[in-house]
């Protein structure tokens, strides 16, 4: 995979990461691709917040992969700074080729150089296969989340 490009996004990346979030019966049910207004307005949200790393990864020019990551300042653990890592998405036509695990290790290894103590992720309860995914890669099923939609 020495072709492939770990990159921050662009603004012209959001069509290709909007068609990722959508590419499953999950994100289908969730995402539009009919108006990328929220989007673009979202991405400039996360381009301007410098805790906000939204990547992509690109091979032979195409937009292969994504996934976003926050790094957080907390108090709890002794001050400890954390890392969230969000969105990983790969194409269809991608997938079991190793991308989603160079993403991932590209987070882990800048959540280290950010000096974080501790990775996080959450991944929806019906999303088994990226729990075995996780857990592949050392991540370890420690909490029980909970979301409330406004």
């Amino acid at each position: 995979m020495s072709d492939l490009l770990i990159r921050p996004a662009t603004r012209s990346d959001v069509p290709a990461i909007m068609a990722m979030l959508a590419d499953d019966p999950l994100g289908a049910q969730r995402e539009s691709l009919d108006d990328p207004t929220p989007y673009l307005a979202a991405f400039t949200r996360i381009a301007d917040d410098p805790h906000q790393h939204l990547m992509v990864a690109e091979r032979d020019g195409r937009t292969v992969g994504t996934l976003q990551l926050t790094i957080v300042p907390g108090l709890s653990r002794r001050g400890a700074t954390r890392s969230i890592i969000e969105a990983v998405r790969i194409r269809a036509d991608e997938r079991g080729s190793g991308l989603g695990t160079r993403l991932v290790e590209w987070a882990v290894g800048e959540s280290r150089r950010h000096g974080c103590l501790l990775v996080q992720l959450a991944s929806d309860a019906s999303r088994t296969d990226a729990h075995h995914f996780y857990e592949k890669l050392g991540f370890e099923a420690s909490h029980v989340g909970f979301k409330r939609v406004l």
